[in-house]
């Protein structure tokens, strides 16, 4: 019967050198430091994932959720068309509530999404390494 053998992981730990700055950029060595110690590419991932969502999400309400809430409503219309108007004489203000409502329908969407994603993936328990 051949050995299993138990192979230890190592941990590798890069290290990158430190940019310094001609005097005439030294201004731009803080904003140096920021992009190299606080994983500015996984923030820039973040963030185009997250427009993709939101349009994803958008397309959503308005595809599925404003003619649905449309029908339901009184008047005509979706959701998106909802408006009230007040006069004044001959002066007339109009406020479109259901274009707000629909937005707020998206936000509340795209709110609980990333509280799913972030509780499910457990990345709210994500610590810095304390420095020594």
């Amino acid at each position: 019967m051949a050995e299993k053998k138990h192979v230890k992981a190592h941990e590798t730990t890069v290290t990158f050198p430190a940019i310094t700055m001609p005097k005439v950029l030294k201004p731009l060595q803080g904003f140096v430091d920021f992009l190299r110690e606080q994983g500015v590419v996984g923030l820039a991932i973040g963030i185009v994932l997250g427009a993709q969502i939101k349009s994803l999400v958008d397309s959503f309400v308005f595809s599925f959720i404003n003619p649905l809430l449309g029908l339901i409503l009184p008047g005509n219309g979706d959701l998106g068309q909802k408006t009230l108007r007040v006069t004044n004489g001959e002066k007339v203000a109009v406020f479109t509530w259901g274009a707000f409502v629909m937005q707020f329908i998206s936000f509340a969407i795209v709110a609980a999404l990333v509280y799913f994603v972030v509780h499910g993936l457990k990345l709210d328990k994500l610590t810095k390494k304390k420095e020594k």
